[in-house]
């Protein structure tokens, strides 16, 4: 039993370090590849393509909605109002229950039109398509089809209805900032080698003021899950994804917002509905796609917020989002487990999926057995407290350091809280993530596992949306 404490506690300590060096890591290159586009992609650029429409390629803006009545209104309105020249937005119902549907054609003005429909990759049937006879919302197009119970197949409606080449994957609990559009295509036309996708930063919509569909204030969250996920997601995009982008390994774009090249998609099979993490399978399938024909491509982060989403507001739905992703992480490595040291897929084979592999879906795992293990050596009186203490403020403040440059890293792109206090409100929250929020994460994603290994009969769960408005509360898939 020592030998396997002892070696247990090394094998602790270089994961550890490891770990840390890659978040340094991360942490200098996302610093290097904010300032570089900040310099690259300037205001200039932006009104270039207003002024210039002939230059600014065409965008379709794909939402799916399933049960969306408390925001579909104040969503489409967001969407609409983007300032840009070319794009269409169609929103996919995927067979409502409720008054999505009726709430659409009432708004926006809608009839049934004929469309001629080709199926370019597969979903569940698709029964009318709806266009607005109001002038006001000719850029609207309303897809209606049989449910197919998750985003993934009301997503390939929506690939094979939209009409340009690149298009936007998000949700219909977000809002988009009016600049989402030029700032997201800039990268495309920028790049001499071929954009198959572009993310970008997503935060929290919850204590936002939204007006008809178009953010007016954006503060922090109010609610305490909400607060905890707004500096997760800080990180992940301004830390993570960011540094990643630097060397072309981004992991996944997400499934909440992200621009993606139509062709690329289609050519992969389009989105998967059995996958619970269809945003980071279609991304490594698409990669996977441009090495097996030898084909140059790039993945690229931009820094900027250009989306707000509803995040969990209870503990049971977190639980219910969080799971799904656990669910989804080890499918990922059961389904493309043929890309892992593969040196046929390059950095993704030998990047991509190892990190991941190593630091994202055993981390749960280790902390697990490491809690376990400090369990059993206080019962047995094993710990040099003198050396514990120290380890733990260690690891403590390692996290903290990374949330206060995260949110340095925030204010140095643009200054979207109002006042520097609700800055610190984050700052306070990450002080106590470690403690509250993250051991949440870790039973959630054990949980996640557990459910996928022992083959149980998957749900995709329901969030309760509040809405940008006091008004009742509806569910939706996470």
């Amino acid at each position: 039993m020592d030998s396997i404490l002892y070696f247990y506690q090394y094998t602790i300590y270089f994961y550890t370090l490891a770990l840390t060096t890659f978040y340094l890591f991360l942490m200098i290159s996302s610093y290097f590849m904010i300032e570089r586009i900040k310099l690259r992609y300037t205001k200039i650029e932006a009104d270039l393509l207003l002024d210039l429409p002939e230059i600014a390629p065409p965008i379709s803006i794909v939402a799916p909605a399933y049960n969306e009545e408390v925001i579909i209104i104040d969503n489409v309105n967001s969407l609409l109002s983007m300032n840009y020249p070319n794009f269409e937005v169609i929103i996919v119902n995927d067979g409502s229950k409720d008054k999505t549907l009726d709430l659409l054609i009432e708004n926006f003005d809608l009839e049934e039109t004929a469309f001629p429909y080709i199926e370019k990759v597969h979903c569940r049937p698709v029964k009318r398509v709806f266009k607005s006879v109001n002038p006001k919302f000719k850029r609207l197009l309303v897809v209606d089809k049989i449910n197919g119970g998750t985003k993934a197949d009301a997503m390939n409606a929506g690939v094979n209805i939209a009409n340009y080449d690149y298009f936007i994957n998000t949700d219909v609990d977000c809002i988009l900032d009016q600049d989402t559009l030029t700032k997201i295509i800039l990268p495309v036309l920028d790049s001499k080698v071929e954009v198959i996708a572009v993310g970008a930063t997503m935060r929290m919509s919850n204590g936002c003021e939204v007006e008809h569909g178009v953010m007016k204030r954006v503060s922090p969250p109010k609610a305490l899950i909400p607060t905890f996920q707004e500096t997760e997601y800080l990180r992940s995009y301004l830390l993570a994804k960011m540094g990643w982008s630097m060397f072309n390994l981004i992991p996944n774009v997400s499934g909440g917002f992200g621009l993606f090249n139509k062709n690329i998609v289609i050519e992969a099979g389009g989105f998967d509905p059995l996958s619970h993490a269809e945003d980071m399978d279609m991304t490594l399938r698409m990669v996977a796609l441009m090495r097996e024909n030898n084909r140059k491509y790039k993945i690229v982060q931009i820094p900027d917020t250009l989306c707000w989403t509803e995040g969990p507001p209870t503990l049971s739905v977190l639980n219910r989002q969080r799971t799904r992703w656990g669910r989804g992480l080890l499918q990922i490595f059961v389904v493309h487990r043929k890309y892992l040291f593969n040196r046929k897929y390059g950095r993704m084979g030998w990047i991509v999926l190892p990190y991941a592999l190593f630091f994202e879906f055993l981390a749960p795992v280790i902390e697990a057995i490491g809690f376990l293990s400090l369990i059993f050596l206080l019962f047995t009186n094993q710990i040099n407290f003198s050396t514990f203490w120290l380890m733990l403020i260690y690891v403590y403040l390692v996290g903290i350091t990374m949330s206060l440059i995260t949110i340095s890293y925030d204010l140095r792109i643009k200054k979207l809280y109002q006042n520097y206090s609700e800055y610190l409100k984050l700052v306070l929250f990450s002080s106590l993530e470690a403690i509250i929020y993250h051991p949440l994460i870790v039973f959630f994603s054990l949980k996640g596992y557990w459910e996928f290994l022992t083959r149980r009969n998957f749900s995709w769960g329901s969030m309760t949306r509040q809405g940008f408005t006091k008004k009742t509360p509806t569910t939706k898939t996470v």
